[in-house]
């Protein structure tokens, strides 16, 4: 059982995704988000003007709800925003949603109830899998908006191999369906959850990918009877890079008592760039790669939504600003996008020149015979296909803007367009 009142890890935050842990909130936790929520409520009974409980959202946030209609306007927002298209989520990805969404409200600053939040984190806990389709976002709102769905019984949980309605899933658990309050819907589809929990994916993903390719690069050495001269300590001493350092001695125990390697040290000079410059890709690549996670980790532990209740002493606000912007998250991830891809590049380099027997001085395609075997040809195919898939995808998302809610949203960062590319 992990409990949510601290900083988690990225390698928490998986097994949480994966089911193989579940979650509890601490009573710090829940007395925080109690005091918030009944600031919610000392707000409108003071007839504070409130962003998307009082008032419109986007472009209608000049115009007025009455206080009779705020509960009901509260489904509306999720039957409106409910709108994404295409193939469904996977179950990891609309898992890690839900826990970002979990993590945006035990900050206690939303103003949302704890019932629900502890809805949610039954949803995890049970293993609920919510019908979310996966393409429309613009960063937030849309994805989230049909998990909520799910939660007050009108879209659907995976059951028995499809999607059901949910209010027949819940019903079956002797679960009520899930009723909000002021502002509730607002919190459950803002903040940058889904940005951040695609990115949290791609980042462990990209952790176990960097260490098989260390592997890999250490393997490639030795098949390519190259010499190990580039991974010397005193090269690397010369250049200030601690990543690149520490790559190449890595490498260097990973292939220690290699006869191989200490066969060909001295017969030849120097290697091709894509053997030589290994410590030099992977150590900016590892870089970006911890820059990221510990700017995914900064988000998890932050409170995104919009509005915000802050309270100093016996004196509370409503504030409203633009903290769901996914600048900070589309920004790692497109960078790491362009890092996987160069990685991609490099080893497509190596598998070429293993395969061309002018270059390997090994028989052509690695296959003895006659020409009648393409041995591993196709391999060198499957990976230029793939690597000219990636080098789109590294064109940057976040850079674009197409502005939305008649123009109100006039800047629109696309964080997510960048996140889920992974």
């Amino acid at each position: 059982m992990i409990n949510l009142d601290r900083t988690l890890t990225i390698e928490e935050a998986i097994k949480i995704i994966d089911g193989r842990d579940k979650i509890e909130f601490s009573e710090k936790a829940i007395n925080r988000v109690r005091k918030s929520s009944r600031l919610i409520e000392k707000a409108i009974e003071s007839d504070r003007p409130i962003y998307g409980v009082t008032t419109g959202l986007g472009a209608n946030s000049n115009r007025n709800i009455s206080l009779e209609s705020a509960r009901i306007y509260q489904e509306k927002i999720l039957m409106s925003h409910a709108v994404s298209v295409g193939e469904p989520l996977n179950e990891q990805q609309t898992r890690a949603i839900m826990l970002m969404i979990i993590l945006n409200g035990i900050k206690g600053y939303s103003g949302v109830r704890i019932s629900t939040l502890e809805f949610y984190k039954e949803m995890l806990n049970k293993n609920l899998y919510p019908f979310v389709p996966s393409k429309g976002s613009v960063g937030y709102l849309n994805l989230e908006a049909h998990i909520g769905l799910a939660a007050i019984g009108k879209g659907k949980f995976y059951k028995d191999g499809k999607f059901v309605d949910s209010k027949e899933v819940l019903s079956e658990l002797n679960i009520k369906p899930l009723e909000l309050s002021y502002k509730e819907a607002l919190f459950l589809i803002s903040g940058t959850t889904s940005v951040t929990a695609f990115a949290i994916l791609a980042i462990n993903d990209m952790k176990i990918l960097f260490e098989n390719y260390k592997l890999i690069s250490a393997m490639e050495i030795e098949v390519s009877c190259a010499t190990t001269r580039f991974l010397d300590k005193r090269l690397m001493s010369v250049r200030k890079q601690i990543e690149q350092k520490n790559i190449a001695q890595d490498i260097l125990d990973i292939l220690e008592g290699s006869e191989i390697c200490k066969y060909y040290y001295d017969k030849s000079l120097q290697n091709a760039l894509s053997i030589r410059c290994i410590p030099q890709l992977m150590g900016p690549v590892l870089k970006k790669i911890n820059e990221a996670e510990e700017t995914v980790l900064r988000e998890m532990n932050s409170c995104t939504d919009n509005p915000i209740l802050y309270q100093d002493l016996d004196e509370f606000e409503v504030i409203s600003g633009c903290n769901a912007d996914s600048s900070y998250i589309g920004l790692e991830m497109d960078c790491c996008c362009i890092a996987m891809t160069m990685l991609a590049k490099m080893s497509e380099r190596r598998t070429f020149r293993l395969l061309d027997s002018s270059l390997s001085n090994k028989p052509a395609f690695l296959v003895e015979g006659n020409g009648e075997d393409s041995g591993l040809m196709i391999v060198q195919y499957t990976q230029a296909g793939i690597l000219n898939e990636m080098r789109i995808n590294s064109t940057p998302g976040i850079i674009d803007n197409i502005p939305t809610s008649a123009n109100q949203e006039d800047y629109v960062a696309m964080g997510f367009n960048s996140s889920k590319k992974f």
